[in-house]
């Protein structure tokens, strides 16, 4: 998030206290981070509110199961213990045509830049979803993204929860004749998926595999777009059991 406080420096932003959590797998968890906000800034609330304004963002490429349902319900069940903490809830960053130039940039990185596009096909491999809606948003991406640069073809696949994978994205696309294929993951961060992602990728023939998106600017830029525009709306009255606009 170090991109992020440097971005909002130099636009003369008020530097924004990030706090990174988590709804599963490592600490601290979305309720300790709130707890602990809320702890900090007692002295600025009263029984039914607090000043400071919390903006809570959903780290999340597509809106799917963890942005509508998982976040909101831990939202609410802040409420239990941190009654009239106010959140601003923000929408997931994709999509976004910040994350295509991010995407530019990683594909750059791995060498795709040095091959015409008409002659090169791209897998865009997302995290998938089992949500068919989620994985639609994959794929209206991948269209736009081959209509705005020129890609021979551009294929959505999807590590998880959906079909077809990476690595059959890549050897359907070689048996159909592609000279080359390139696989663009479209993760923010690497980890697992990353990685199993490159690997089967490349052992089915893939050229290259670009990196995770991570610290881009323009994810940072995206970040900072998706604080502001919760800072805009109404923030959330959490209360026990719902989370409610507050005007």
């Amino acid at each position: 998030m170090e991109l992020v406080r440097g971005l909002a420096g130099r636009s003369r932003w008020p530097e924004p206290d990030i706090r990174t959590a988590f709804l599963g797998h490592a600490a601290p968890s979305v309720g300790q981070v709130l707890s602990s906000l809320a702890t900090g800034s007692a002295s600025t609330c009263s029984a039914s509110t607090c000043s400071a304004p919390v903006v809570v963002l959903p780290l999340l490429l597509t809106a799917a199961y963890h942005s509508e349902v998982d976040l909101p319900a831990l939202l609410a069940e802040a409420g239990r213990t941190l009654p009239g903490l106010g959140v601003h809830y923000g929408d997931p960053l994709g999509p976004d045509p910040l994350l295509l130039r991010a995407l530019d940039r990683r594909m750059a990185e791995a060498g795709a830049a040095a091959w015409p596009a008409a002659e090169t096909s791209v897998v865009l491999a997302a995290a998938g979803s089992a949500r068919p809606e989620s994985n639609a948003v994959i794929a209206a991406l991948a269209r736009q993204w081959q209509a705005a640069r020129g890609w021979r073809a551009v294929v959505p696949a999807y590590a998880a929860a959906a079909a077809p994978s990476p690595a059959d994205a890549v050897a359907t696309l070689r048996r159909a004749g592609a000279r080359r294929v390139v696989v663009a993951t479209y993760l923010l961060a690497p980890g697992f998926f990353a990685d199993r992602i490159a690997a089967s990728s490349l052992e089915a023939g893939a050229a290259a595999v670009s990196a995770a998106l991570g610290a881009a600017p323009e994810v940072a830029d995206l970040v900072l777009r998706r604080y502001a525009a919760a800072l805009r709306r109404p923030a959330m009255a959490v209360t026990a059991g719902r989370a409610v606009a507050r005007a």
